[in-house]
């Protein structure tokens, strides 16, 4: 096969991969189906509809009959695999036709799409089922690329679908996904034979095949020549969005207001449900934010289905100057407060005025996309990869509206169309069957020390229990190889060294760049030297006054400057140790700099109750398995102090305890997240972690 060259689309076909599976239509349509979701210029996480149709054995009769595999409803082309796929008989779901009662139900026909179903094991079928049922080709591609829609979404767009492909693509007007509209792509296949595809107004592409390669490569042509038709149009015009009306702040600038400022967004956009952000400042988003028909163009909402279910009908546009001072966050909040009211008035406006007996109730009213002009585009919503999506969305929202205005002008839903998708019955359903969020879901922590040992097995929990964590450590080489044990979208890391307040400082900034700000702060990054008081050195008690003491002061001075940001309340938790309530020999400087963290955390929690900020701490003890301080002079130093061998430290740990148990990471981890996820009352409280050793029992 000869390998074509794409401009506007990746050609990513492998004959190698594609020979080595064979003749398996269906590994060969979720091949296909991975390829064209690797390009987010194709379809974006989440979007688009593929399919084949293969012949079967039919186990009731042993007849052969043919079988439509496509995509369940959820899914992702990019990530499909068989388990997120149905197969349905084709020919139960065209005799459906025999029963369809018209649009009003159309929600009862998705019910019915179980009766079609042929593989025991399928993916709920999604709404779009139909539409690939009732056209008669063994491969089918219903995608959204960027240019598709734009044409889609142009004022006459239909006129223009016959300038850029003359006779060979059909074209059918906005209808909602449904039964009905895989009628009228029937109808208009009917009404024109040998047509390679068909452009579903304001909503996207279908395209089709008898094999998956000739099923791939139908659409990225008519994809690529739609790109190039836009391309031409936007060289004619000589600029798009009405030229500049903003000028960007350099990029360094960009994310410093963007780190000050995302606190305080995130604060305002949660104002129903934590929320966590997502920053972008790309080319594309700064033409269009920093252009004259932002104010035009933002208002009217985005036209295609798969991008106003993520990104809510309208952004809001922050009427601040990219170059306000943002030092004072009473007065930023006060300023932007208004924006954040007047745009929930007209949400609630909008559902109001569109909703209907049987409606769903009005969902969180807060903006998903948020436009600071000059800046950057803040997207927000309940984790990262939704929040991350949105983005994206918008930003395909963004390169429709451009090629729309090109062609001739950007046209979207009316309101109505979209807040009957927004509101559809069965999207409601699909948002009641997610899973139950987990604990620390919509919460951000960060771990100091997080390159290893204890700090890595707390920020291991706490992932496990929904939050997103940043890593810090003095050590880039452990971070990066302890954040490569994270899925994406969970955690992000920042060299920090805990002694210097600018090094926190940009710690921070990354997490409210990456996530939008703090939740959780966990105190763990430390150093142990045991010396008897004449063989302790100044140097050996500044280090460990820096790093314990001063580091965890500026630590919560700074998370305490961004939560009040907020208005959300947090957690501050001291990993100290049982050596801060025990005397012990040869320990004078690390007890002390343990005691030091301990009382801090309760001058704190004092201080910060009436911002709702929880400051407690736990006394890991004996925590010799997996842990870096471990590794150094201090297990030497103890084995001294106790008379014995540094390979007897375990045992004899274990023996004094009255559990006589040997404490790991993991459970200094559990008993952090006792204190953040599960004892929500709780401030000023110290847990010891230690196997119970009475000398330590704090009362």
């Amino acid at each position: 096969m000869k390998v074509k060259t794409f401009k506007h689309v990746d050609y990513l076909w492998d004959d190698q991969k594609a020979a080595e599976i064979g003749n398996d239509q269906v590994e060969l349509f979720l091949y296909r189906s991975n390829i064209l979701g690797a390009d987010l210029r194709i379809t974006n996480y989440g979007g688009g509809n593929t399919s084949c149709k293969t012949i079967e054995r039919d186990p009731l009769t042993n007849e052969e009959v043919e079988v439509m595999w496509v995509k369940g409803s959820g899914g992702d082309i990019g990530t499909l695999t068989r388990s997120g796929i149905a197969g349905l008989y084709t020919d139960r779901l065209r005799d459906l036709k025999k029963v369809y009662g018209g649009l009003e139900d159309e929600d009862r026909m998705v019910g019915l799409f179980n009766h079609c179903i042929y593989d025991l094991d399928s993916k709920a079928p999604s709404i779009d089922t139909p539409l690939h049922g009732l056209l008669p080709f063994k491969h089918i591609d219903h995608l959204h690329p960027d240019a598709l829609i734009a044409v889609a979404a142009a004022a006459d767009s239909e006129k223009v679908t016959k300038e850029i492909w003359g006779d060979t693509m059909g074209w059918v007007p906005w209808q909602r996904p449904g039964f009905d509209l895989g009628l009228q792509l029937e109808k208009c296949l009917a009404d024109n034979p040998g047509i390679r595809g068909i452009v579903l107004g304001s909503h996207g592409l279908f395209t089709w095949a008898d094999t998956s390669y000739e099923c791939y490569m139908n659409s990225l042509e008519v994809i690529e020549m739609a790109s190039d038709y836009i391309e031409k149009k936007i060289a004619e015009k000589g600029s798009v969005f009405g030229g500049q009306k903003v000028e960007s702040l350099p990029k360094e600038e960009r994310l410093d207001k963007a780190a000050q400022l995302m606190p305080t967004l995130r604060g305002l956009a949660s104002s129903e449900n934590r929320m966590i952000g997502h920053f972008t400042d790309t080319d594309v988003v700064l033409e269009y934010i920093n252009s004259n028909d932002l104010e035009r163009l933002a208002p009217m909402g985005t036209s295609c289905p798969d991008h106003f279910l993520r990104t809510k009908i309208q952004p809001l546009v922050l009427d601040l100057d990219p170059k306000a001072d943002l030092s004072d966050a009473d007065e930023v909040l006060k300023l932007l407060t208004p924006a954040f009211e007047q745009y929930r008035e007209e949400y609630a406006t909008y559902y109001n005025t569109c909703k209907k007996d049987n409606s769903p109730a009005m969902r969180d009213p807060n903006p998903v996309i948020i436009i600071y002009p000059g800046v950057g585009m803040f997207s927000f919503a309940k984790n990262k990869q939704t929040t991350r999506v949105a983005s994206e969305f918008y930003i395909n929202a963004i390169n429709v509206m451009r090629g729309a205005e090109a062609i001739t002008s950007y046209t979207s839903l009316p309101r109505q169309e979209a807040f009957d998708i927004e509101y559809w019955l069965l999207e409601e359903a699909k948002l009641q069957r997610m899973p139950k969020e987990q604990p620390l879901s919509r919460k951000v922590a960060v771990v100091t020390g997080a390159g290893g040992g204890i700090g890595k097995a707390i920020a291991d929990k706490l992932a496990a229990e929904g939050a997103n964590v940043v890593l810090t450590d003095i050590a880039e080489d452990r971070l990066k190889e302890a954040n490569a044990t994270y899925k994406s979208d969970v955690s992000t890391y920042a060299v920090c060294n805990v002694t210097d307040a600018a090094s926190i400082e940009q710690a921070y900034k990354k997490a409210c760049l990456e996530f939008g700000g703090v939740d959780i702060i966990v105190h763990s990054a430390g150093l142990a030297i045991s010396k008897p008081l004449g063989e302790t050195s100044e140097k050996d008690w500044d280090i460990l006054q820096d790093v314990l003491v001063k580091g965890q002061f500026e630590l919560a001075k700074q998370s305490v400057a961004i939560m009040r940001k907020q208005g959300l309340g947090g957690d501050f938790i001291s990993i100290a140790s049982k050596n801060g309530l025990v005397s012990g020999p040869n320990n004078v400087a690390y007890g002390t700099a343990k005691a030091a963290q301990q009382h801090m955390a309760r001058l704190l929690a004092a201080e910060l109750g009436g911002d709702h900020i929880r400051v407690n701490t736990v006394n890991p003890d004996g925590v010799i398995v997996g842990s870096k301080i471990w590794e150094g002079d201090w297990a030497a130093g103890r084995a001294k102090a106790y008379g014995i061998t540094v390979e007897e430290l375990p045992a004899h740990y274990a023996k004094r305890n009255l559990l006589n148990e040997i404490i790991y990471p993991q459970d200094i981890a559990n008993g952090v997240f006792a204190l953040v996820g599960v004892l929500d009352k709780t401030t000023g409280n110290i847990i010891n972690v230690d196997g119970g050793m009475a000398t330590a029992f704090v009362r």
